[in-house]
């Protein structure tokens, strides 16, 4: 991934979660991540994107929900790649997040509502440096990156 703050690299798993990658993949592969922004940035938790483009312009998810498998035995630890959602568990689509510490709160633990968790399928394998410089940034009230934080481009390698 290239972004305005560095490059990184990311290892997916699609034994673990293959509707997950196969999702993300196909918005990769459509090039939907150009010029997106890194959106929410908390500091000691996540940073996420996939929502909203450069001038703050709202993207649409072009596909259609996945479903959750979190119960695949991935964690949300430090580094770990993870689909986005809202509270419904099966509401994931073109949003990610990647974790800047362990976060067990966002395991699966049951197949309900609140114990669904979020799926992890990836993780980044070189440019920590890039997360932690984007974990850093300033941000408004809101989480919100107070200098936009851009991703110029993904590619599969």
């Amino acid at each position: 991934m290239v972004t305005n703050l560095g490059n990184f690299t990311l290892q997916l798993y699609p034994k673990k979660a293959p509707r997950s990658v196969a999702n993300i993949l196909k918005y990769v592969d459509d090039g939907y991540y150009t010029d997106i922004i890194f959106h929410r940035v908390i500091k000691n938790f996540m940073i996420q994107a996939g929502a909203v483009r450069n001038k703050l312009v709202p993207a649409k998810p072009k596909y259609p929900p996945v479903p959750n498998e979190a119960d695949n035995g991935l964690k949300n630890l430090r580094a770990s790649l993870a689909m986005a959602r809202t509270s419904d568990p099966h509401s994931a689509t073109a949003q990610f997040f990647i974790n800047t510490k362990n976060n067990p709160q966002l395991d699966h633990r049951t197949k309900t509502a609140q114990g669904w968790g979020y799926t992890v399928f990836g993780k980044v394998i070189s440019g920590m440096n890039v997360i932690r410089r984007i974990a850093r940034q300033p941000t408004t009230s809101n989480n919100f990156p107070s200098k936009a934080i851009i991703i110029k481009s993904i590619s599969r390698i």
